[in-house]
Parts: C-alpha cells; structure tokens; sequence
C-alpha cells in the first residue's frame, strides 16, 4: 500500500513539475510579447516622427508634405482600437509620396537631406522585421495556449490573449532600392 502511494506522489510531483514549467514557458512568452509589442511601438513612433520631421522640413512639395504630415500625425496619435489602420495608412503615405526615385533625390539633395532620408530607410525597414518579431511571439503564445493542459489548468492565468498587429508595413520602393 505504501509503495503505491509512493508512486502516485511521484507522478503528482511531475505533473505538478511539468505544469509548472508550462507555465512558466508561458509566463516568459507573455513576456516576451510584452518586449517584443515595445520595440514595434518604438519603431512605429520613429518612423512616424521622422515622417512628419520630414514633412515640416520644407524639403517636399506642399501637397506631399500635408498627406504625409497628416498620415504622421494620425499614426502618432490614434488609438490602441485605430492604431493598425493608422499605421497602414502612414505606409500608404510614405508609398505614395516616395514613389517618384526623383522625390528621394529631391530629399537627398536638400541641405541635412541626406541624413533625413538615411533615417526614414532605416524606420521603414526597421517596422516590418519589429511587426515579425511581435507577431512571431504572438503565434507562439497563442499555440501554447491552445493546448487543452493549458485551458484546463488554467495556466495562462488572467493574461488577455495575444493579438497579432496586423497592417501594411510595406516599404516604399525607392527609399529601400536607393539603401
């Protein structure tokens, strides 16, 4: 008798351990997510800023520096609800008026120009790879959570679900052809 309860607590004790590791796998994903969601925060706010300091910088046509300081603006300043919207229509933004290879030149050529178009190269390219690592972490945690151990023992605790940041993170062709 006795060697039988010794062997049920011996399984109680590595169930307990390896839902413990789970949760601790899921407590270092979560964390990861969170790390992961503000360096694409940075990212979207250097890229927003270095748009709008670009658009107040005299440098561009009048009409590209309004579409392009209005769409920096909104992304700077929506909503966590708006925010994917925001940032797409910013990607829009940069693409519409960065289409022209000229309108890069135009930007080059311009007194500190060059610095300004060597930052917005590196903001836009710098979102699409945060986007994929939040994503990515996103993904993991959520395919963790999926597992029936986790849903039963309630393992993920009161933590909101993931939620991937979905939007157009499209650089435009002649910023990222030029680099």
């Amino acid at each position: 008798m006795t060697f039988t309860l010794i062997w049920i607590l011996v399984v109680l004790i590595a169930i307990g351990l390896y839902l413990s590791w789970t949760a601790g796998r899921l407590d270092r994903l979560h964390a990861r997510i969170d790390a992961a969601r503000a360096a694409l925060d940075a990212q979207l706010l250097r890229r927003a800023s270095v748009a709008q300091e670009l658009a107040t910088s005299g440098v561009l046509d009048p009409a590209a520096s309004i579409v392009l300081y209005e769409a920096a603006h909104a992304a700077r300043q929506a909503e966590e609800e708006q925010r994917e919207v925001a940032e797409s229509e910013l990607s829009q933004a940069l693409r519409a008026v960065f289409e022209d290879p000229r309108q890069v030149e135009a930007v080059r050529e311009a007194p500190g120009g060059e610095e300004a178009a060597r930052e917005l190269t590196e903001a836009v390219r710098k979102v699409p790879m945060a986007r994929r690592f939040h994503n990515d972490a996103v993904g993991a945690a959520r395919r963790l959570r999926e597992h029936r151990k986790v849903r039963w023992f309630r393992l993920a605790g009161h933590a909101p679900f993931p939620l991937a940041f979905e939007m157009d993170d499209e650089p435009p062709a002649a910023l990222v052809d030029r680099a």
